[in-house]
Formats: structure tokens, sequence, C-alpha cells
């Protein structure tokens, strides 16, 4: 209160009649707009300097710089996140936070990621002055009366947020969203269980539960306790005998991960359910299965892309209790979006996210390429029994994945569990929306995690590495997926979306030591008619789709190699190094 000097103080309840009054106050201040198409849904337009990520600004506070990310070989600053030290800190604490809530309600979250009371379940207490991450976090987390029950003396992760605009202001706000911009800046102090935000209002950067606490933080924690928190969906696959396993996949923002989470099975009698889209906590149990939970208890989902063909569930989840964040706006009081696929009713127009007149003929998108929906977990149709299960569901196999145009196959399975660490410490995508990058370009993104974790990546592997080495626990199997590879003339190979529920079943059956396998120079790949094409609309040429070019993984390992070499330099696991110099010989050998 002294450091940020609010005009008062609030303390969230998460009540239904706390969340009225606050979505009534953001409307009366122009933040939000009621959608009176839908029930009990809004509509949020944020400053276009306030839209993503800022992963520039995103730093982690450590004594020594290398508990957070291993020295760039010749210097240069790291891909694997951003070092502050513990003195530039206090500076730019003190430039910041001083008075920056004056004029303003300071709101007390107190809140629980995952199921309250859960022994996998940590909680936070969030200070923010944004009535909108107020809102949100009412969605994306367990809040209110009942965590404060469960915390009693407990510890808990401290978090202070501040959109950076103290009143009266000095300059008029854009679409009547405070930030501040030039100052934004999210700090994390591990040591201390704390985490700081200033000058952005933007989910992922203000809604401190979600990647800074359930993935930064929680990596850190995780690695202290013997526990993962992974950028990961989780979803229950039941086949048609009823049997059911558990699945976690990790993939980069915009590779498809809700929609993998949310699937309709495109083949009959089997079956989807999701736990969660985004993040998984796992822990080993007594018995040595790794238990997971979803820490959230919301999807903040990215809306470009979504409709009845990508993700039937999710749209089926998204029309009530859901704010929307920086899509388009119909006339007669609905949402629009690229690649919602639906045709707009004769008369209906189009209000951009940049609140102007739009039409197609524009030349700019309608929705920001980031634009999101918030909105509560348990709408889902398909929302797994389990997902709120206290102890977590057993996790029998790991999937990591990207989006690879070229070169990479459809699936395969890894030879081992430290040749599976080795696959997710090599993943790399095509840049996304969700961060500030703004051309296709094939980044590394180790794990689905690079700009989420929450300590040294040399550490990490380490710590991945470890789990073998844990008394009777049984390793769920590692696979990797591509569904977006493409053919010369750059169409698509593999139909995707619920066609998908293919290579599942493929998984599937691995598991249970029933689909045949043939070792490639990548790892196991379905063996002759072991995946199962029947029924397909259209014609699929598998050895297209599978084919590994010797050129292409050549190439592949030089890019491996000076990325391990730059990037995580002497921190590299030895390991890593020996299952870089076998995938190397089996290249070699093609």
């Amino acid at each position: 209160m002294s450091l940020c000097q609010p005009d008062t103080l609030h303390i969230c309840d998460g009540s239904e009649e706390e969340n009225n009054a606050i979505l009534d106050h953001l409307q009366e201040q122009g933040v939000i707009k009621k959608l009176i198409k839908y029930e009990n849904c809004w509509l949020a337009r944020t400053d276009p300097r306030d839209v993503a990520r800022v992963e520039s600004r995103t730093v982690i506070v450590t004594q020594e710089q290398c508990d957070t990310v291993p020295s760039p070989r010749g210097g240069g600053i790291s891909q694997l996140g951003r070092w502050m030290s513990q003195e530039e800190w206090d500076k730019a604490m003190n430039e910041r936070f001083p008075g920056c809530m004056k004029g303003r309600t300071m709101y007390v979250i107190p809140f629980s990621m995952g199921p309250v009371g859960s022994p996998l379940s940590k909680i936070g207490v969030e200070l923010t002055d944004s009535p909108y991450v107020v809102v949100s976090m009412r969605v994306m987390t367990r809040m209110g009366k009942a965590v404060l029950n469960a915390l009693g003396n407990g510890d808990f992760v401290r978090c202070l947020h501040s959109v950076g605009c103290p009143l009266p202001l000095k300059k008029p706000l854009v679409s009547n969203w405070p930030c501040n911009p030039d100052l934004t800046l999210i700090a994390h102090i591990p040591d201390q269980r704390k985490i700081v935000s200033f000058g952005s209002g933007y989910g992922g950067n203000s809604l401190l539960g979600k990647k800074c606490f359930a993935l930064r933080i929680a990596s850190r924690i995780a690695k202290e306790e013997g526990w993962l928190a992974e950028h990961m969906l989780i979803l229950g696959v039941t086949n048609p005998a009823g049997q059911k396993k558990y699945i976690a996949a990790a993939f980069p923002s915009a590779c498809g991960k809700t929609n993998l989470a949310m699937m309709c099975p495109a083949l009959s009698g089997w079956k989807v359910e999701c736990v969660g889209d985004d993040i998984a906590w796992m822990k080993f149990d007594k018995e040595g299965n790794l238990r997971a939970i979803n820490p959230e208890n919301g999807f903040f989902g990215v809306a470009p892309g979504t409709s009845f063909k990508s993700n039937p569930n999710a749209m089926k989840t998204i029309f009530r209790n859901t704010i929307f964040t920086n899509v388009a706006e119909t006339s007669d009081g609905g949402v629009f979006w690229e690649g919602m696929d639906e045709q707009l009713p004769e008369g209906v127009t189009i209000t951009s996210w940049k609140n102007k007149p739009w039409t197609p003929e524009e030349g700019e998108p309608s929705a920001h390429p980031n634009s999101r929906f918030c909105t509560p977990a348990p709408q889902c149709p398909i929302i797994d029994p389990q997902w709120e299960s206290p102890e977590g569901v057993p996790i029998e196999a790991i999937i990591f994945g990207g989006r690879r145009p070229e070169g990479v196959p459809l699936v395969y399975e890894s030879f081992s569990w430290a040749h599976g660490v080795f696959v997710g410490a090599t993943m790399r995508s095509e840049a996304t929306a969700a961060a500030e990058h703004k051309n296709k370009v094939i980044m590394h993104d180790p794990f689905a995690m690079r700009p989420f974790f929450g300590y040294n990546f040399g550490h990490y592997l380490t710590h991945w590495l470890s789990m073998e080495q844990r008394p009777n626990s049984k390793l769920p199997k590692i696979f990797y997926v591509n569904w977006f590879r493409k053919s010369p003339s750059g169409r698509f190979l593999w139909p995707g979306y619920g066609e998908n529920i293919r290579v599942l079943e493929w998984i599937f059956h691995r598991l249970n030591g029933e689909a045949g396998a043939m070792p490639s120079a990548v790892g196991y790949v379905p063996g002759g008619g072991s995946l199962n094409l029947s029924g397909l609309k259209e014609s699929i040429n598998l050895d297209e789709l599978f084919n590994i070019s010797r050129d292409f993984w050549e190439k592949e390992v030089q890019d491996i190699r000076l990325y391990f070499d730059h990037e995580v330099n002497n921190d590299l696991p030895i390991e890593m190094e020996r299952q870089f110099e076998m995938l190397s010989q089996r290249i070699r050998q093609l």
C-alpha cells in the first residue's frame, strides 16, 4: 500500500455479486462492452501497443546469471530467457512502482493454481490495479474466500501487478485501455517466490497465475521438489473397447494445441476428453505413476483460426461467460475473426479490433492475430470427468510437436527416455503471434518452453533426465508429431483436426505393445499398415509424409549443433551430447 499508494483496497471474495459489480464498473469505464448476442460475454479492445507477451521485457532475477540462463558462447543475449541482477531490478522497481496506483483501487486476489486443497496445487495472491485482471483471474484460476481459508498461514507466491497509469492521467488512453508500454517489465524473483509486473494489461503479462506462476516460478519450485511444470495440454483418450489413457503434449503457441485437447475424433468409437489445453503439473505418486493436474480453471485461447471445423468443442464452450479481447465485433452484438468460417447474416457489419469499420478488402485482419477468448473450463462439452481430481490423472505418453513445413515425419516414437528428452530439447517451430516476433521463421523452442523457463535450460535438461533415476518410476513413452508438413507445392500432406485421432490411435496401441513400428534415423515410425487410414476422404502419400531426407536432416543436425554450442554451451548435459552424436551417426548412415 505504501509503495503503490492506491486510493482504496478491495479483497476479492470471488462471488458472483462481486464479479458482476466489477464487470459493470469496467463497462462504465469503456474498457469492455457487453456482447448482446451471447450470454454474459464481453469484448475488450486494448491499446495496439499492448497485445502480446513481451519476451524482451520479461526477466528472471537471481544472484548469479548462470542460475537463470546458460552463458551463450562468445557472449551476446541468451535466447533461453532474460536475466536481471538484483541491483538492476531494485533500480527498475524504484523507477516504476512508487505511487503507480494513485487514484485507483488495489484489488487483492487470493487464487489457487489447481483444485483447492489438492496436494499438487499451489496458492498465490495477486495485488493489481486492473479490474480486467480481476474478472479474468476469476475465470482462469480458483479465486476468492475458499482459497484464503485453504491458505491459512501457509506459503504462497506473491504477485504484484500495475498497469502503470496513476490518476489523474498524464496523457489520454487509447481504447480506454490503461498501460505503460515504454516502461513495461515483467520480473520473476524465484528465490523470494515473487512475481512483479508493470505497464501491461495483456493477459500473458498481467494474469500472473498463468505463464508467470504456472510455468516460470512453478518450474523452479518443481526442480527443487522433484516434479515437472510444463507447457503441455492433458487429454484423455478412450478406445472403442472402453480402455482409457491420459496423454500430455507440448506444442508452441498456434500449433493446434487447443484443437488437439478438444478434438472431435474422426474414427468411430474413439473418444477424446480434455483435462487442460495449456499447462500440466506432473508429479510421481507412491506407486511410480506420473500424475498430472491442469493448474488452470479456464481456457485463454487464440481466437483466429478457431471454427466449427477446426475446433467445434471450443466453439461450443466460448459463447457464455467469456471475455473476448481484440477480436472483431459484429453489428448484431457478436464476435468475428479470421478463420471463423461463418457466413454473416445480410446487413450485418464488422468493426475491427481497432474499433474501425472493417470489410474484407481492408488488407489487414479484422481481429488481432493474437486475439483471445478467456472462458471457463467447466463449460467445455468434453471436459474430462477427472479434470479436477486432487491426485491428478496418470500420464502414459508425452507428445512433443511443432509446425514444421519440411522434413519432419508425421509421428515418431523416441528410442528411450533420454532420447525423448533430446527430442524435446531440439524442438523447432514457425514463430507465433503470442510473442512479438513478426515473421514466419523456424525458431528453436525446446519443450515449447523457450519463453517460459524459470531457470537455466541446461539444468532443466538435467532435471528431466533425472526422472529416469527415480526409484519405481513408470516413465511415459515419448513421441513427436508434426501435423504441418507440406508438399513442394505448399499443400498440407496430412488432413489434421479430427483425423489426428489416427496418430493417437497408433500411440495408444504402442502403449499397449500392439502396434507395429520400424526404427528410423529419428525414432520408431509406424510399420507397414499400422497407421489406420481407413475411411479417409483423401489419399495420403505415406512415403512423402514419412520421408527422412539426408540433406534435410544433415542441415537439421548442423542447426542443433550450433544451437547447443551457442545457447546451452557448457551447461549441456553429457547425455544430450551422446544423443546428438547418435543422431548424427544415424543420419550419416541414411
